[in-house]
């Protein structure tokens, strides 16, 4: 795929998939531009199959809920911090206690959108959907794997949650390459250290490892399934290393790092976290301010990654 927004890969695949399945219908809160790139509302009979639910993302979750009880396969979007934060009683009570077939998209991820503060940036999403029993959780890198897990998620039943970045960046996963649930993927090889990364950090995970090389051999890998993650391939991509870093655009407490840490708990393997700090995130005049404010830079992983080292 060319296109290198989250935001309208999401869009465009979802056209794509409503072609191919008359039972998939797609839901926003207001926010059909921001969370899908205007892709399903201003495409030619479409109409019947995007549903505005107006500034009421609780409503547009039961109403998802609803709908998947009649057979349809419903793709919810918001922005993150009220796709999931707005709506937790009822994807909590009403979808996964149920174990509903509804698909939820947190657009504006992380500290994204960076313009408009704390109130708009989901520093904790993954976290609360991680707790929710029967929930999946999917973190893609770039635009090439938010096709394949939306084509996933359309051809699998259950709750599932995918958070996914305002602003686009370039491809660094294979287009077309399927999405395997629970897997990491090796992005690149190394034998010192093992960096776990999701999202917009596996690009800074990338960046450092090549910073670090002739010092220390980094192993970069893909953890695009938070939950399920597989416990052995983590095991297996962090035995006879030094230490294991994670990096996230989401808070160090509940996330990736986490996610990585119940995975390793018998094994004795050093962890250090890359995240956001017990703290909100802020507004700034760009996303990189933003992101160099609170740590998430390829800098901070290289310091992660030698202190590991060292111990």
């Amino acid at each position: 795929m060319t296109e290198t927004s989250q935001r309208k890969a999401y869009g465009q695949t979802l056209v794509e998939l409503c072609r191919e399945n008359k039972d998939i219908v797609v839901l926003d809160a207001d926010l059909g531009g921001s969370t899908m790139g205007k892709m399903v509302e201003t495409t030619p009979g479409m109409e019947e199959r995007h549903i505005e639910m107006g500034i009421a993302e609780a409503n547009m979750i039961s109403t998802a809920g609803g709908l998947s009880r009649v057979g349809k396969i419903p793709f919810a979007a918001s922005f993150a911090v009220f796709a999931a934060g707005r709506a937790f009683d009822q994807i909590r009570q009403s979808v996964s206690i149920g174990k509903l077939n509804v698909k939820i998209c947190g657009s504006s991820a992380g500290v994204s959108d960076f313009g408009d503060g704390a109130t708009h940036q989901s520093i904790d999403d993954i976290a609360y959907m991680r707790v929710i029993p029967n929930m999946s959780v999917f973190v893609p890198a770039d635009a090439n794997e938010t096709a394949a897990v939306t084509k996933y998620m359309a051809s699998h039943k259950g709750p599932m949650y995918m958070r996914l970045n305002r602003n686009a960046y370039d491809n660094v996963t294979p287009e077309g390459r399927e999405f395997r649930v629970g897997e990491p993927y090796i992005m690149k090889e190394g034998t010192d250290v093992t960096v776990f990364a999701c999202g917009i950090m596996l690009i800074k995970a990338l960046e450092a490892a090549k910073a670090l090389e002739g010092e220390i051999s980094v192993r970069v890998v893909n953890v695009p399934s938070i939950k399920p993650m597989n416990r052995e391939s983590v095991i297996a991509l962090s035995k006879g290393m030094k230490g294991v870093v994670t990096a996230e655009e989401h808070s160090v407490i509940g996330g990736l790092g986490g996610a990585i840490a119940e995975a390793l708990r018998r094994e004795r393997i050093p962890i250090e976290f890359v995240g956001v700090e017990d703290r909100f995130g802020l507004s700034g005049h760009t996303y990189d301010d933003v992101l160099n404010y609170l740590g998430l830079t390829a800098e901070h992983i290289e310091k992660a990654v030698r202190e590991i080292s060292s111990l």
